[in-house]
């Protein structure tokens, strides 16, 4: 693995061996063994896009492996207006060892990695988040989820984290239903290469259809940032697919919850079930940081990386 842009560029091996060096650094953070692996190591964070998770998660990471990090605003750097993204990654590359992007077009995350001659990290695109999917399955993984016998739906958009959840699905095995209504589907070549990985994906336009007997339920806002134009329209769409009591019932029992945050509370999920016994979203939310930090060390090959 040179760089994360996509769930695509990994192995299934290679996704089992940052989940255990997430559990093996989470166990160290809990119990206080601090070691410092990425002492003298440097991160840019390079962010079109606001974030709460996605920053905290990669600065604070940094610091505890013994790193520092700078932050890089959209008006900090102008990507692409200011100045060429080609040119801002060979600046980079020139100063830090990696770089976590967070931008609109997955092109863009894309053309960092070809011009900084350091490992790039995608902390979200229009069409993938893949840091989030690793935290999510990670989150199943440790609380001793058989992930080839689990049943996945997807309530809501066919958007950009749906895409890297029914990538990584794929290549640990686990069946993913997405309900969406008709024109929010998932792309087509998402859907090509999860089948050609031998992954089980299904859409339908049915809430029931895709929850039933299932033992996770994720869902997502269903106006992402930068489609604020199409608020209206959307909430009219996706009105019949909001993840609440009643969908909570077609799954199985004890079914997980999951939504990667913010949640737009009252529209795509309630606060009965965000809130719920069954949700795991605080779990997921903390996951970033572990998983993030083992992503990282896995790019920037610290021998101090494994017990």
């Amino acid at each position: 693995m040179k760089h994360l842009l996509s769930i695509a560029d990994l192995s299934r091996g290679e996704v089992e061996d940052v989940f255990r060096l997430a559990a093996d650094w989470k166990a160290r953070l809990k119990a206080r063994a601090h070691a410092t692996p990425l002492a003298g190591y440097s991160l840019a964070l390079v962010f079109e896009k606001p974030s709460l998770r996605t920053r905290v998660t990669f600065e604070v990471g940094m610091a505890q492996l013994g790193g520092a990090s700078v932050y890089l605003a959209a008006h900090d750097i102008g990507l692409g207006r200011r100045e060429s993204v080609a040119d801002v990654a060979r600046n980079l590359g020139r100063w830090v060892d990696a770089i976590a992007a967070r931008t609109f077009s997955q092109a863009t995350v894309e053309e960092l990695a070809r011009h900084a001659g350091v490992p790039v990290i995608s902390g979200l695109s229009d069409h993938e988040h893949p840091c989030q999917a690793l935290a999510d399955f990670f989150t199943l993984w440790e609380r001793g989820f058989d992930l080839a016998r689990q049943r996945l739906a997807w309530i809501g958009d066919g958007n950009n984290v749906c895409h890297s959840v029914i990538l990584l699905a794929a290549l640990l095995g686990t069946e993913v239903v997405i309900a969406c209504p008709p024109g929010y589907e998932p792309a087509a070549e998402v859907l090509a290469t999860a089948r050609s990985l031998g992954g089980r994906v299904a859409v339908t336009a049915e809430v029931s259809e895709a929850a039933v007997g299932a033992d996770v339920l994720y869902t997502d806002v269903w106006v992402s940032m930068g489609q604020e134009g199409e608020r209206e329209r959307r909430l009219e769409a996706f009105s019949r697919y909001q993840l609440n009591e009643r969908v909570l019932e077609f799954a199985k029992p004890n079914a997980l919850v999951m939504h990667c945050l913010p949640a737009h509370r009252g529209e795509e999920i309630t606060d009965a079930v965000v809130d719920g016994p069954q949700s795991a979203v605080l779990d997921q939310a903390e996951n970033r940081l572990h998983v993030q930090k083992a992503v990282l060390l896995t790019l920037l090959g610290a021998a101090a990386a494994r017990p």
